[in-house]
């Protein structure tokens, strides 16, 4: 990545080999990553999150947020975070718009031109939908899958692949 940094004018971003305070310091030593693609999931919660986002701020570093497959109550945790951290200025993604089920009641986390508005109620600002929890949790029940699974997937695509992350 940092061969990639010096060839162009665009500022590399990941969320794929920068995943921990520890990759920070070899990250910056060879100018690899000019924006870091946080999770708070991943980074430890909302204060490590916020940590990371002062130590970005000190070494120059962009910041945004990167989700996968979250529900409502994540949502309004990165939307909290994101408004609570002024060098947050890269747009954060989310995949959240194609969920077709939640365990939020439904009107807080609405998407309006490309964003969403960070809740204003108690907490997080969201009331959990019981019932949805209740019917999700059973589909948790009685599915066989525990853990996330890429490569599986993957091999439905590319017989024969195999996870090397070594090459980031």
């Amino acid at each position: 990545m940092a061969l990639v940094a010096e060839r162009t004018q665009l500022p590399p971003a990941t969320n794929m080999c920068v995943i921990a305070f520890e990759h920070l310091r070899p990250v910056v030593a060879a100018d690899a990553v000019q924006v870091v693609l946080s999770d708070h999931h991943l980074w430890g919660g909302l204060r490590r999150s916020a940590l990371l986002g002062g130590i970005c701020e000190t070494f120059g570093l962009g910041l945004s947020m990167h989700s996968n497959s979250h529900l409502g109550i994540s949502l309004a945790a990165m939307t909290h975070l994101a408004a609570a951290t002024p060098n947050l200025t890269y747009a954060c993604d989310t995949h959240y718009p194609w969920d077709t089920e939640d365990v939020v009641r439904p009107g807080v986390l609405e998407f309006r031109d490309g964003s969403v508005a960070v809740p204003t109620g108690p907490g997080l600002g969201i009331e959990l939908d019981e019932g949805a929890l209740a019917a999700l949790h059973e589909q948790y029940v009685t599915c066989d899958r525990r853990g996330r699974e890429d490569t599986a997937y993957m091999r439905s695509i590319v017989p024969g692949f195999t996870p090397n992350t070594a090459r980031w």
